[in-house]
């Protein structure tokens, strides 16, 4: 029975399988390309307009800082000096004596006395009110004021450092007074000035009392 050869040089191959594949790699490669491309335009479209925005608002915060030298030029020392006081007295306006003290009072442990307080700077920021005092109060044992302290800074109204501590040396006088430099920020929501019920501690600092 005869056998029947395949004589071809290359027999048994696919011609047009490659150039398929060929094909389809760079079809996905165009489209690839192609969302690179926009999406590169759309990000450097996005990073021009944030630039611009940028340049727009440091070009209004340079014209704002120029009108507010020129405004602080125009002004005589007299006006200026009034200003300042203007603003003091405003942020004064909003500061609650009756606030200060009843917080005070429950920060204070019983056996700490108040001998004077004194409102160094208050300041305002949006509707929070900042105030810097000098307190001084008296003690028996320096633990009770360091104690306090720590008390003070866990609570977060007010945040006090010990500037000096003096015996007493009256007759009969036992413990130290010590002096506080305290950063008092109220707390949010707090009752407003009320002067009708005053807390005991600002009588005991009126009258030279204690607690």
């Amino acid at each position: 029975m005869p056998t029947k050869l395949n004589l071809a040089s290359k027999p048994f191959s696919n011609r047009s399988l490659p150039w398929v594949v060929t094909a389809l790699v760079i079809a996905v490669s165009l489209v690839c390309l192609v969302y690179v491309v926009r999406a590169t335009r759309q990000a450097n479209a996005q990073a021009s307009s944030v630039q611009a925005d940028v340049n727009n608002l440091s070009s209004q915060e340079r014209d704002l800082r120029e009108k507010a030298q020129a405004v602080k030029k125009a002004l005589t020392p007299e006006q200026f000096q009034a200003l300042g006081a203007a603003h003091t007295l405003v942020d004064r306006k909003h500061f609650s004596w009756s606030r200060l003290f009843a917080d005070l009072e429950s920060a204070l442990p019983g056996n700490v006395r108040v001998k004077r307080i004194a409102v160094r700077d208050v300041a305002t920021r949006g509707d929070e009110t900042f105030a810097e005092l000098e307190l001084t109060v008296v003690a028996k044992a320096s633990t009770t004021i360091t104690d306090m302290i720590a008390d003070m800074a866990s609570a977060g109204v007010f945040h006090a450092e010990l500037r000096s501590q003096t015996l007493q040396r009256g007759r009969g006088e036992v413990g130290a007074e010590y002096e506080l430099l305290v950063n008092y920020k109220p707390r949010a929501g707090a009752p407003s000035d009320s002067m009708a019920s005053v807390p005991s501690i600002a009588r005991d600092v009126s009258t030279g009392g204690g607690q």
